[in-house]
């Protein structure tokens, strides 16, 4: 995110590189960048004839390269925009003839979503050389939640732990989707506020209540009630809770628990770095640990493999997953 804030002040202040190769498996910063360029680098009345855009799937590197060679009309410069040029893996090495030697005048613009060119070749050290190659990663799940905390400081907004957490069981590590998710929240609620669990279940139709993350709170309790409250609402709404998702999530937690019961420092701050997890929920998983000793966490991890497998229809195929899901939380707190 620092890396991306530099590069827009870069921008921002003319500080412009031929050449702008961004890459990597978060489509989200890809965009982000490619549109601030296509929106900020000409004025309005130079785009006509100054700024294209080309896609990776109707063009070859050679018609890249010969847009990119054109001189501008009328304006010191000329931006060329390719989008979705990860169709062009095959051929895309041919670019480095033409980063050995970019036209000046030109900014260019390759947008390589979902994968990455390879750094030992000619083209990611040319690139390195003379513009610029951002490589976008995927967010592990544990660093998404912070990831919302810091897109919404600067806007005058605030979010509550559970809150975020709902939001990535829910949308899972896109930032696309669960950014989308909060401007639209940010239409309805006053600068200042805070975002709440309330306010999601009511705006984006998450229940606050009936959901993995309670789920995982409530089995770490040993809460039978509730637990079997929120599994039949499993079974009632299958659609909305599928059971792979549920058995992914839990055999996280468990396996969290296992490293927790193998620390020697057990301090929250340790715990929380340890676990990569919010400092907020560093009780959750310690009162966890009390209520399931390693060699029952064992036990579970194994037990979630084997329904992990006949919740993909392998063994179970007559049983509906509401009566998996029932069977697995009796195994899981007997």
């Amino acid at each position: 995110m620092d890396e991306v804030k530099q590069l827009v002040i870069d921008i921002k202040n003319g500080n412009l590189k031929p050449i702008y190769f961004l890459m990597g498996e978060e489509p989200y910063y890809i965009d982000k960048i490619s549109s601030y360029i296509e929106k900020n680098v000409l004025a309005e009345e130079e785009k006509g004839f100054n700024q294209m855009v080309l896609y990776g799937r109707d063009v070859t590197i050679d018609d890249i390269v010969g847009n990119a060679k054109r001189y501008p009309m009328m304006a010191e410069r000329q931006v060329v925009i390719v989008k979705e040029a990860q169709d062009l893996s095959r051929t895309i090495e041919k670019l480095a003839a033409y980063a050995e030697n970019p036209q000046p005048s030109t900014v260019l613009v390759v947008n390589y979503k979902y994968k990455k060119i390879d750094k030992r070749k000619a083209l990611y050290k040319t690139l390195k050389k003379i513009g610029v190659v951002y490589e976008s990663k995927k967010l592990y799940e544990n660093q998404v939640s912070d990831w919302i905390r810091r897109v919404l400081a600067p806007k005058g907004y605030n979010i509550s732990p559970k809150a975020a957490q709902m939001l990535v069981e829910f949308l899972g590590t896109d930032l696309s989707k669960i950014n989308n998710e909060l401007e639209k929240l940010q239409l309805i609620i006053p600068k200042g506020s805070q975002i709440t669990p309330e306010l999601i279940e009511a705006n984006i139709g998450i229940s606050k209540d009936y959901n993995n993350f309670e789920l995982r709170k409530a089995i770490g309790e040993r809460n039978v009630v509730k637990t079997h409250q929120i599994i039949n609402y499993f079974a009632d709404n299958p659609k909305d809770n599928p059971m792979v998702v549920t058995v992914a999530l839990l055999f996280n937690f468990f396996a969290q628990l296992l490293h927790l019961h193998g620390l020697n420092d057990k301090t929250p701050r340790a715990i929380a770095t340890s676990l990569r997890i919010n400092p907020y929920f560093v009780s959750e998983y310690t009162n966890a640990a009390r209520n399931f000793p390693m060699k029952k966490v064992s036990q579970i991890i194994g037990i979630l493999r084997e329904f992990d497998v006949k919740s993909k229809g392998v063994g179970a195929n007559a049983i509906p997953q509401g009566d998996l899901l029932k069977e697995l939380m009796v195994r899981i707190l007997s």
